[in-house]
């Protein structure tokens, strides 16, 4: 399945997705096996986590959060990821894939309410105003992310003005508006093994 993990480069004809090459190795050609239940939900939460770029960790801190809030606790997962600063940064367009945008948030490119914010997984509340410093280096940098990015549409929670380069968090996005396509019931039934 296409993460597009690396911006741009999974939309092209060259993706090995597209090409239908089998998996790298030896035994790569070999058919595979059906999956066991435990490994379907071992998969969906790997798939999850490498989206997002975070460690086991992370990942375990944020499921841990969302089973204490009320809610379905996949959907307030989802919900958490979403509103990281990093991925805020990719949503605008601002980078073209979440390692770049992370990169953008550790070099300190970005302010978040006029305050600069070096910390990817900060997490940001409805009424926040994420911009790029005033300096031209960040400037550019941004420009050039949201000119590559015209083709992937800003999603409706968030408001950006892209002469300012600055958007605002309008509010926190539904199950609808967030983009993975994965179950989160399988990896809520992994963790509450």
């Amino acid at each position: 399945m296409k993460l597009f993990l690396k911006g741009a480069r999974c939309g092209m004809a060259k993706c090995p997705i597209e090409t239908g090459r089998p998996a790298p190795g030896m035994h790569g050609a070999m058919r595979r096996r059906k999956l066991s239940d435990y490994g379907a939900q071992l998969r969906e939460k790997q798939r999850l986590r490498r989206q997002y770029g975070l460690q086991e960790g992370q990942f375990r801190v944020f499921f841990q959060r969302a089973l204490r809030r009320r809610g379905v606790t996949g959907e307030q997962l989802l919900q958490s990821l979403e509103m990281r600063l990093d991925n805020i940064v990719f949503r605008l367009g601002l980078a073209p894939s979440r390692r770049a945008a992370r990169q953008l948030v550790t070099h300190s490119h970005v302010l978040v309410n006029g305050h600069r914010a070096t910390i990817p997984s900060m997490i940001l509340l409805p009424g926040m105003v994420v911009a790029v410093k005033d300096r031209a280096r960040s400037r550019d940098m941004a420009t050039r992310g949201i000119e590559t990015a015209e083709s992937r549409p800003v999603p409706p929670w968030l408001t950006l003005d892209a002469k300012k380069l600055s958007a605002q968090v309008a509010r926190v996005p539904t199950r609808d508006e967030i983009a993975p396509i994965v179950n989160e019931q399988l990896i809520v039934e992994l963790y509450s093994k």
